[in-house]
């Protein structure tokens, strides 16, 4: 089974064409005002029209309100919600498409317990706690903490780059890897190379 690819927190057409090229499998992107990362309805429903088919979009939310989630979803069309705050399951379900729900890992997290809470996820993103921040710490954790046969898909984020990212896929073999400072230049600003190195880097991973 080979490795899928989210690159999260895009703001320019050109990244999104960079990333669908060098073979994404996911385009994120963030609706939460206080990440540098955040776009506006208007800019995501730009950048949704350039995605093709058989390409993901992922429009990530904080704590939002029903009616902002709805107001994206209607205004960008975009195929998938990644809740990556304080929701519950039942907020996650109410809306007419598939999510995925972020956990913030750290020593005491019980990741089993987390992934039965929400069942009706597609995928369970694991990342990096850090105090204050709902993600893009641009820090690791620690992958022995991830529990073997989980109910749900593993998405594995945090701190993930050209660097880690075959170790991390060799240790973790996660369902899907999540990148996004990792192939940037500056936050929300994309470097082609650097998202074509991460891709060249997942793509030589022996998962046979």
């Amino acid at each position: 089974m080979r490795t899928r690819v989210k690159i999260c927190g895009l703001s320019r057409e050109s990244d999104i064409q960079t990333a669908v090229k060098a073979g994404a499998d996911a385009i994120g992107l963030v609706f939460y005002e206080p990440s540098p990362r955040n776009v506006s309805i208007a800019q995501a429903a730009k950048l949704v029209k350039q995605v093709p088919a058989f390409v993901t979009t992922v429009g990530l939310f904080v704590n939002a309100q029903k009616a902002e989630v709805e107001e994206v979803i209607q205004h960008t069309g975009i195929d998938l919600l990644q809740f990556h705050g304080d929701e519950s399951a039942g907020f996650c379900e109410q809306f007419d498409r598939p999510y995925i729900k972020a956990l913030r890992v750290s020593d005491d997290t019980e990741i089993t317990h987390f992934a039965s809470l929400y069942s009706s996820a597609t995928g369970l993103l694991l990342d990096t706690y850090q105090k204050g921040k709902p993600g893009g710490t641009g820090e690791t954790f620690n992958w022995d903490l991830i529990p073997e046969n989980l109910n749900l898909p593993v998405i594995l984020a945090g701190g993930l780059k050209q660097d880690n990212v075959a170790q991390a896929i060799e240790k973790v073999r996660p369902y899907a890897v999540d990148v996004s400072g990792g192939v940037e230049m500056e936050k929300g600003i994309k470097d082609k190379d650097k998202i074509y190195a991460f891709m060249k880097e997942v793509q030589g991973v022996d998962r046979s």
